[in-house]
């Protein structure tokens, strides 16, 4: 089975349903924290050898259309199952409203750090047993966000490679006050869906990169009249609609050609990232070299 897996976010369903992302449905995957969303395996031709390139692939909300809203998707199932299938690196996509007004709509960022204004959602594996309490600097894998800067530029796409994401609990959009508060902090970009994504794969020494395209702009960064039964009500003008629509489309390629280098990686015995680059995959070894825990990551959850 692949190490590589692809978790998709907004407008996931809309590529699965046209088929711009095919694939055999392997379905839901049953784990400790009830079924996972239903998990595709891709297979395209890697270009470089004769055997395809193989990765997973799971659309956060549902398959086909936006079944499940953030605040309830169950993340631990679907970070569980793809780790259970033996994936070790994830590339999620978000689409978040730019809070920064110098993102153009449709650009993407490969963030690199985080904010976690959430509540309540169950955000640790580690429930018992005193584990869990490990560094989350960098937030993201350093080596899979420079393999997703060096796809995009090579596409001939113009990313940002930084910005601080802003994640709120939702499904409603954020106020005006709150957008000023998170500017204060240093947010850029606001969106609902990384947390508790990331910090679930950490614990289970996952490598972890996000790729965002820029929805809309966040309340209050520019002027947009209330407009009923539109979408975000108006705060998205069909300027904007064009540009993501052009963005989600570009997704396809991105995500062949990150697969097709991380596979040409592991194929040349460089390994799937550089490790001296790369902190997620020995989060965890303060505690094996305790004896607290063992080579089977699954006995470290007790459920």
């Amino acid at each position: 089975m692949s190490g590589f897996a692809v978790i998709g976010g907004s407008q996931a369903y809309d590529l699965l349903s046209r088929g711009a992302i095919h694939g055999k449905r392997l379905g839901p995957r049953k784990t400790p924290f009830g079924p996972s969303q239903p998990i595709y395996i891709i297979q395209v031709d890697s270009q470089t050898t004769a055997q395809p390139v193989e990765f997973l692939f799971l659309s956060r909300h549902g398959e086909r259309g936006y079944e499940v809203s953030a605040p309830f998707v169950n993340y631990r199932a679907n970070v569980y199952a793809l780790k259970d299938l033996g994936v070790g690196r994830i590339v999620a996509w978000s689409g978040p409203g730019a809070i920064n007004p110098r993102y153009k709509v449709g650009q993407f960022v490969v963030v690199d750090d985080l904010i976690d204004e959430t509540q309540n959602r169950q955000s640790t594996f580690f429930e018992t047993g005193g584990l869990g309490f490990i560094r989350q600097s960098p937030v993201f894998c350093p080596a899979l966000r420079g393999l997703l800067v060096e796809v995009l530029k090579g596409q001939g796409l113009d990313p940002s490679d930084k910005g601080v994401y802003v994640c709120t609990q939702g499904p409603r959009l954020e106020t005006p006050a709150e957008i000023k508060k998170f500017a204060s902090y240093g947010g850029k970009l606001v969106g609902m869906t990384l947390v508790p994504e990331v910090f679930l794969a950490r614990e289970l020494e996952m490598c972890y990169a996000a790729l965002c395209y820029v929805s809309n702009y966040a309340e209050g960064v520019v002027k947009r009249e209330f407009k009923a039964g539109e979408l975000f009500e108006g705060l998205s003008s069909q300027e904007d609609k064009v540009a993501v629509a052009r963005a989600v489309a570009q997704f396809p390629n991105i995500i062949l050609e990150a697969a097709r280098r991380l596979a040409s990686q592991s194929a040349s015995g460089g390994g799937p990232v550089d490790p001296t680059k790369c902190p997620c995959q020995t989060s965890m070894e303060r505690y094996r070299r305790e004896g607290r825990i063992g080579g089977d990551w699954r006995r470290w959850i007790k459920k």
